[in-house]
């Protein structure tokens, strides 16, 4: 399984961003997707997440800020990123929790990371 991430980069405080992400591979069924960030000397948090059932988790530091959609039975998702402040620097890492087959037990999976700088 592989997931491309793409959408970040560097913007102004107050502005908006659109992160991406599509898995790829051999994906018998999908459970949830969704982000998590890592600011420099921090640990990784979940940002939000897309269940199959069609309902979001969000991270209450990003709640009505950031909007997560997508469609899981294509693998697909995105994070609508707004009014963004220097404290959502970070890299923002994709994330999905699938079966490769029937048989398998839910596996998470992880993109490459890609960063988003808010400048003041």
């Amino acid at each position: 399984v592989q997931l491309q991430a793409s959408g970040g980069g560097l913007v102004q405080v107050g502005g908006s961003l659109r992160l991406s992400c599509a898995a790829s591979g051999s994906i018998f069924i999908i459970n949830d997707m969704g982000w998590y960030r890592q600011a420099p000397g921090k640990q990784r948090d979940l940002v939000a997440a897309l269940i199959r059932d069609g309902s979001t988790d969000y991270a209450d530091s990003v709640k009505g800020q950031f909007i997560i959609t997508g469609d899981i039975a294509k693998g697909t998702v995105y994070l609508q990123m707004n009014n963004l402040e220097p404290e959502d620097t970070a890299v923002y890492y994709c994330f999905i929790d699938a079966k490769r087959t029937r048989s398998d037990s839910y596996e998470r999976y992880w993109g490459q990371g890609t960063q988003v700088t808010v400048s003041s």
